[in-house]
C-alpha cells in the first residue's frame, strides 16, 4: 500500500499537470536556477498597482503601461496574477497602452461573491474596463482559462472589443477523442478538490505559512530564487488567504461546463481578428498516447476558435511550453501588432 505522503504527492503531481494545460500555470517566471539571482525589477509587483474600485466595496488591481492606441488588456490563467505579464508586459508596451489585471480573490484583488464562474469574471471586468475610464474597443489577449473570459467577454460586450489574441486556449471536448483519458481525469477531479478544500481550511487556521505542516506542503510552492524576499513574501500572502482557496474551488467546481463540450458552433467573433497561439510542446509530461489524444483535441479546440471569424489565424510558436508569456514573450506583442495590421486591412478592403 502507497502511504498517505506518497499519494498526496501523485495527486499534487497531478493536479498541477491538469491546471497546467486545463486552467493555467499561477507562476510567471522560469522555475528556480542554479545560480539565480533576484530581478529587483519585480519587486514592482510586491505591491499593488492601482486598485480600481469597481463598486459594492471592491477593488480590482490593475497595472497599465505604455502609450498607443487602441489599448491591451491581459487576462492571466486560472490562480495567475498580473506577474504572469511581467515578461511580454513591457513588450507589448513599447507600441501600445497595456493593462494587466488581477482578478476576484488573487493578487491585490479583493474577493468576489462566490460561485466565481466565468459569468462572474466577465461581470468584473466589464466593470473594471468602465470604472478605470480604459479606451475602448481594446486588443483582448487572455492566456490559458484567461482566453474563456475574453471569448465570453466579446460575446456580451462586442462594441469594446477590437481583436481577441487566445494564448494557447485549453483544450475542449477530450472525451471524443480519448474516454479513458478524460474518465480518469473526472476520477482525479474530486481528489483535486479535496485538496484544495484542505487548504482553504489551513489558510482559515493560518496554517499555510513558509514553513507548513506536512500536509499541507502540496498547497505552497517553495520561495522563488529568481524572486527578491520582498516579492516571495507578498505572493505567499495572497496565496495564503482563505478567499484565495475559496474562488480556486468555485472556478474549478464550474470547469466541465466549459471544457468538457466542443467550442459552441454558435461562438461568432465575426469582424475583428482573433489571433490563436499555440505552443509547440504543450504537453511534455503526457504519455505517447494521451499527448496524441490531447494534440488531437486541442487541434479541433484551435481550429474551430479561428472559424468564429473570417479574421482568423493560428500560430505555432516555437520552443513554448503552455506559458507562452514566459517561454516567448515576445509572442504576443507580435500579435497584437499583427491584429491591429488585420484590422485596418480589413477596414480598407485589403484584407
Amino acid at each position: 500500500m502507497s502511504s498517505p505522503n506518497k499519494t498526496c504527492g501523485r495527486l499534487a503531481t497531478a493536479l498541477l499537470a491538469t491546471v497546467a494545460w486545463a486552467a493555467g500555470a499561477a507562476d510567471a517566471l522560469p522555475g528556480p536556477t542554479a545560480k539565480a539571482v533576484p530581478d529587483l525589477a519585480l519587486d514592482a509587483y510586491a505591491e499593488p498597482g492601482q486598485r480600481v474600485d469597481i463598486g459594492k466595496g471592491r477593488h480590482l488591481n490593475l497595472r497599465c503601461s505604455g502609450q498607443g492606441e487602441p489599448t491591451v488588456l491581459l487576462d492571466a490563467g486560472v490562480a495567475a496574477d498580473s506577474l504572469s505579464w511581467a515578461k511580454a508586459q513591457p513588450l507589448i508596451a513599447e507600441r501600445n497602452r497595456v493593462c494587466a489585471y488581477d482578478r476576484a480573490g488573487v493578487g491585490y484583488s479583493d474577493p468576489g461573491p462566490l460561485p466565481r464562474d466565468l459569468d462572474a469574471d466577465v461581470a468584473d471586468l466589464h466593470a473594471l474596463i468602465e470604472a478605470a475610464d480604459l479606451d475602448t474597443p481594446l486588443i483582448l489577449i487572455g492566456h490559458s482559462y484567461g482566453s474563456q473570459v475574453v471569448r465570453r467577454f466579446d460575446e456580451r460586450y462586442p462594441k469594446q472589443v477590437a481583436a481577441l489574441v487566445l494564448v494557447d486556449p485549453p483544450v475542449q471536448n477530450v472525451a471524443e477523442f480519448s474516454p479513458g483519458y478524460a474518465q480518469r481525469e473526472a476520477e482525479i477531479a474530486p481528489k483535486m478538490l479535496a485538496m484544495y478544500r484542505s487548504c482553504e481550511q489551513g489558510a482559515r487556521d493560518g496554517r499555510l505559512t513558509a514553513t507548513p505542516p506536512a500536509e499541507l506542503k502540496s498547497c505552497l510552492r517553495g520561495p522563488n530564487p529568481n524572486y527578491s524576499e520582498r516579492l516571495n513574501a507578498a505572493i505567499l500572502a495572497w496565496r495564503s488567504k482563505p478567499a484565495f482557496w475559496a474562488g480556486l474551488i468555485s472556478a474549478s467546481e464550474q470547469r466541465g461546463a466549459l471544457y468538457d463540450g466542443p467550442v459552441p458552433k454558435s461562438e461568432r467573433h465575426d469582424g475583428k481578428p482573433v489571433i490563436v497561439l499555440s505552443a509547440d510542446r504543450p504537453y511534455p509530461g503526457a504519455s505517447p498516447k494521451d499527448q496524441q489524444s490531447l494534440i488531437a483535441a486541442r487541434e479541433q479546440t484551435h481550429t474551430a476558435l479561428i472559424g468564429t471569424t473570417r479574421l482568423g489565424k493560428r500560430v505555432i510558436i516555437e520552443n513554448s511550453s503552455h506559458d507562452i508569456p514566459v517561454d516567448q514573450p515576445s509572442a504576443p506583442a507580435i500579435a497584437v501588432f499583427e491584429a491591429m495590421q488585420m484590422r485596418q486591412r480589413a477596414k480598407t478592403g485589403k484584407d
